[in-house]
């Protein structure tokens, strides 16, 4: 299936239906007095995440929902019957935002979530409210209110703990097949990776973590060079950022170094949160290098880059150092859960027992 994290769709909820200006006529009742029923609802368009559905294919052909009216009201105080609301099933991490107004309506950040994405017209109000004591045959009614109508933009964010990041060719693929299930294209030439990745690696029996791989960046990527930053998006949601580093490029003309600024220059370019996420440093394909000089060129490199963050040497292709790595994402990511649980419920305040002079 084409992986699809872009779509523009406009929906145009129903109208309410309109109130009924109706009297009661039957035999030998003259004056029977106001009898017209309410209009009902129009209905509504509401998005639900699904976790079965990974793509927005299927609002890239079909752009356009509408929903039904709602029936107007009749006489013998019979109110119009409400119309069913329009359900729109989207992959979970979806983003929905409003696109004349630039406001994020939902954030579909877990499954079953459910946003009224435009709301049906409630119904009119029939003369049988409009009865007073002073006024015994009201002829007024009101008429349904309008449904909303919107031009929505749909962006696809998916749901990762960790994501990989790093120039065309450094390995990214190869480490994603090396420490998870996932089967991801491997090629020995660049963009290979067309589509953002998922896999999950599994450190033990009941710990694990989501790991996303996305097409390599490269230099001017924010001037649309390569893919550009159309898949950074999918890093937002991420704990943790690992910049993999193609420490023994193939081409002798190739600066590890240059390359490795160049891909944090483009990060910060696209945006500022993304590039103050924890980020470390993996240095891949260390198979390549003289086991002698091994240790050497990843220090010369470290000092080079100037870097004084967390370094991991691995080879991706013999999984060397990749399980080490893999346990210390799953440590970090153990420690940011809890801080954040923390954060989010404060300790309670001790309470001062008081004396009873009584007991």
């Amino acid at each position: 299936m084409k992986f699809i994290d872009e779509a523009k769709i406009e929906v145009f909820a129903g109208n309410g239906g309109n109130g009924s200006a109706s009297f009661r006529r039957e035999k030998f009742v003259p004056r029977g007095g106001p009898d017209g029923g309410d209009g009902g609802r129009g209905g509504s368009i509401i998005a639900v995440a699904d976790r079965n559905i990974n793509t927005l294919v299927d609002f890239r052909y079909t752009r356009a929902f509408r929903a039904r009216p709602g029936e107007g009201g009749r006489g013998a105080d019979c109110n119009g019957k409400g119309s069913d609301d329009i359900i729109l099933r989207m992959p979970v991490g979806t983003v929905v935002t409003d696109m004349a107004t630039n406001e994020v309506l939902v954030d579909l950040a877990h499954d079953g979530q459910r946003a009224v994405i435009a709301k049906g017209g409630k119904g009119g109000l029939g003369n049988l409210h409009f009865k007073t004591s002073t006024n015994r045959a009201p002829r007024q009614f009101t008429r349904g209110e309008p449904g909303e109508e919107r031009e929505l933009k749909l962006e696809l964010k998916v749901l990762a703990d960790v994501g990989l990041l790093g120039m065309p060719n450094a390995g990214k693929s190869t480490f994603i097949r090396a420490v998870s299930a996932a089967r991801p294209k491997v090629a020995d030439y660049p963009f290979t990776t067309l589509a953002p990745n998922l896999g999950v690696v599994r450190v033990d029996i009941d710990k694990s973590f989501v790991i996303a791989d996305i097409p390599g960046l490269i230099e001017g990527a924010a001037d649309g060079a390569g893919l550009g930053h159309r898949f950074l998006r999918h890093l937002a949601r991420t704990r943790l950022l690992l910049h993999l580093v193609d420490i023994a490029p193939m081409d002798a003309g190739t600066d590890p170094v240059y390359e490795a600024r160049a891909i944090v220059n483009e990060l910060r370019k696209y945006d500022e949160s993304l590039y103050n996420k924890p980020r470390w440093l993996v240095l891949n394909k260390t198979d390549m290098l003289d086991e002698t000089e091994r240790a050497s060129k990843i220090a010369d490199f470290v000092r080079d880059y100037g870097w004084e963050g967390e370094v991991f040497s691995i080879s991706a292709l013999t999984g060397e150092g990749c399980k080490a790595l893999t346990y210390a994402i799953m440590a970090h990511l153990i420690a940011t859960r809890e801080a954040e649980e923390a954060v989010a419920q404060p300790a309670a305040e001790p309470v001062t027992p008081t004396y009873d002079p009584t007991l």
